[in-house]
């Protein structure tokens, strides 16, 4: 079984999800906002457009997320933390490396590295920080 990653976000979080989508492709397993929770859960009105859970297929993981919402205990961290890529060929690198830092910052561009991957490192426009690593460059 994969692990599966779950991103909270400050009111991005839809925004993310299909960012990351045109990325990777890929189709969501769920999506529903706050307010789709029952009305018993006392989620302000203010709050219900936000994404109480999203899952979306990536190869064979789930990256998941949501939107906090006062109240609830959780809140969005940006830092401390960064998804890995591992995708089968350096095209597909550039690739999702060009889209992910589009907006936001490269720290390490796509290159060889001494221990033997191509690598990569950067942040999205949202915050999150990617590795994107192929372990066989040849391919």
């Amino acid at each position: 079984m994969p692990l599966c990653t779950y991103l909270y976000f400050d009111g991005d979080c839809a925004a993310a999800f299909d960012f990351y989508k045109s990325v990777f492709g890929g189709d969501f397993t769920s999506k529903a906002s706050w307010g789709d929770a029952p009305p018993d859960m006392g989620v302000p009105d203010g709050q219900k457009d936000k994404l109480m859970h999203v899952s979306l297929a990536i190869g064979d993981g789930l990256l998941m997320g949501c939107d906090v919402v006062e109240g609830f205990g959780e809140k969005p961290v940006t830092g401390g933390f960064a998804l890995s890529y591992m995708p089968d060929s350096r095209d597909e690198a550039d690739r999702a490396f060009g889209e992910l830092t589009e907006g936001g910052e490269v720290k390490m561009p796509m290159q060889d590295m001494f221990w033997g991957a191509y690598f990569g490192q950067g942040t999205d426009r949202f915050g999150i920080e990617w590795m994107v690593n192929v372990e066989s460059p040849g391919a």
